[in-house]
């Protein structure tokens, strides 16, 4: 503000006339000396507005007349000029000034001209230095974020740097694709946690600043976002809200989208390799969880077949994958020449598949010696799976005690395929279920089953891997196929019969991929 009062009477004549013959130096100093001149010859008092950041900031005032800070658009008796304006009071039109007046304030003018274009090449010099910082900044952003593979640090570190880097108040990540944006997280509100991408909202977010109440931040008065876009596929979406200024907060200037476009570029190559890590370390979890699930079914499975007198005996499996759900197992129970024979598909694959075959294994193992084959064991071991294993768990079971010097075969089938019984006349038969699978109905009630097997007779055992393998028009090998199969190789040895099984399922599928864990279990009485 310029403390000298208005010019009045011989002191305005002896100004003016100084003023002719002068030649006065530019910008402010020239503004102070004739502000005060013009306020005489107009009235009392004056005031010099610049235009600033899209408004009329007073920049110079003389006289007693209250001028407002700012002005929202030119008062009606005032001259304007490239840049600004100059009011004066008491208020009356220009035409009324008198001559030297104009002339005075034209000169004002050019004065406040000059002092605008130092205040713009302040600023200028200013936002120059700014950039320079803000580049390097931002050179400072691409070596942190280059630094971590922690994908959520990563993302912490981006936002941040973003509300940083743009004085932003508020800010938001959204991670995801063409049909789904979704909230990573926030910084200094509240933000949706979902976005269309294809929305018009987020298009005009996108293509320039939106105003309040949009939809990523709801309540900011300014705000706009950038794509995190790499090899031409959306990654996500970078969102900064309310740039604070002495006065609050503003619009953003046009050089802060480029910051956000550099630190976005760098944020989706960053964002890439740790994700890019994290399916590594991923991929290594599963590889063990896989081999751990594989270590346990290698030592859950039979090492060797039991020797018993009078019979054959013959175990193969072969998974779909590297670890699979189905289980085998023989072992000798209590008593003389008593043998059980099982042959189990669980439901999923990978380790709790493998947990749950462990608890079957170790439970059936257990029971079996105290109660041996019957509905009170099957009823206990069904209760024991349920409280052991989560809702969508159950297992299929074939079990079998064979009493050898009886020849009889003793079965509950709990769910599972029947087995199929060859004839050494060539007759088949199929040893049907007997109650559900273990652990899907807490009541289930299951029913033991016996055949008398005569010389030569042959019992195969098989999980689903072997009737439901399909051939290409999406025929399943089917237990008829099967029962076929057995019939014409009874008499052959086992490891043949095994072979042809393979060899018959295998060439049936024509080399669609195997679907399903395969299991054969053979038991033959030798023939007298």
């Amino acid at each position: 503000m310029i403390s000298k009062a208005p010019l009045a009477g011989a002191e305005l004549r002896a100004e003016l006339d100084r003023l002719a013959h002068a030649v006065l130096p530019g910008g402010r100093r020239a503004l102070d000396r004739l502000l005060p001149v013009f306020a005489g010859l107009a009235g009392g008092a004056a005031a010099v507005y610049l235009e600033e950041e899209h408004a009329l900031r007073r920049e110079a005032t003389i006289g007693d007349a209250s001028f407002p800070e700012e002005l929202d658009s030119p008062p009606l008796h005032a001259l304007g000029f490239d840049g600004g304006w100059l009011v004066w009071s008491p208020p009356r039109p220009a035409e009324e000034l008198p001559g030297e007046a104009i002339a005075v304030a034209l000169a004002v003018a050019a004065a406040a001209r000059e002092v605008q274009l130092a205040h713009r090449l302040r600023l200028q010099d200013f936002e120059t230095k700014s950039r320079v910082v803000q580049l390097e900044a931002l050179y400072d952003v691409g070596l942190a974020i280059a630094s971590t593979l922690d994908f959520d640090r990563l993302c912490e570190e981006v936002l941040m740097r973003a509300v940083s880097l743009l004085d932003a108040r508020r800010g938001a990540l959204y991670l995801g694709d063409r049909r789904e944006l979704r909230l990573d997280r926030s910084f200094g509100g509240d933000a949706e946690p979902r976005l269309d991408p294809e929305s018009r909202e987020v298009a005009s977010l996108l293509a320039g600043e939106a105003r309040a109440n949009c939809c990523a931040l709801p309540g900011a008065q300014y705000l706009f976002g950038v794509p995190i876009v790499l090899e031409g596929e959306p990654k996500g979406v970078l969102v900064v809200g309310d740039k604070e200024n002495r006065k609050g907060v503003g619009p953003f200037r046009p050089e802060d989208r480029r910051t956000l476009e550099l630190l976005a570029n760098q944020a989706a190559i960053a964002l890439e390799n740790a994700e890019l890590h994290r399916q590594a370390l991923e991929k290594e979890r599963l590889e063990r969880e896989v081999e751990l699930a594989s270590q346990i079914q290698r030592q859950i499975l039979p090492k060797g077949v039991p020797a018993i007198a009078g019979y054959e005996l013959a175990g193969w499996y072969r998974p779909a994958q590297h670890i699979g759900g189905d289980y085998y197992d023989f072992f000798a129970l209590p008593g003389e020449a008593r043998t059980a024979l099982v042959v189990g598909d669980v439901s999923g694959k990978g380790v709790p598949a493998a947990l749950l075959v462990s608890t079957l294994h170790s439970a059936l193992r257990l029971l079996a010696e105290r109660q041996g084959i019957s509905p009170a064991l099957f009823a206990r071991l069904n209760r024991h799976v349920l409280d052991s294993s989560s809702p969508n768990k159950f297992i299929t079971l074939f079990f079998a005690e064979l009493d050898a010097a009886s020849g009889r075969l003793a079965y509950v089938n709990a769910g599972h395929n029947p087995a199929v019984l060859a004839r050494a006349d060539g007759r088949v038969e199929q040893l049907g279920a007997g109650g559900p699978p273990i652990g899907l109905i807490a009541d289930a009630s299951f029913r033991t089953r016996r055949v008398e097997l005569a010389p030569g007779d042959l019992v195969c055992l098989y999980s689903d891997g072997i009737t439901e393998a399909c051939s290409p028009a999406d025929e399943e090998y089917d237990i008829e196929r099967l029962s076929a199969l057995l019939a014409a190789e009874r008499t052959r040895p086992l490891a043949e019969i095994v072979a042809a099984v393979d060899r018959e399922v295998t060439r049936f599928a024509a080399g669609r991929p195997q679907a399903d864990d395969q299991t054969v279990v053979l038991l033959r009485r030798r023939p007298d």
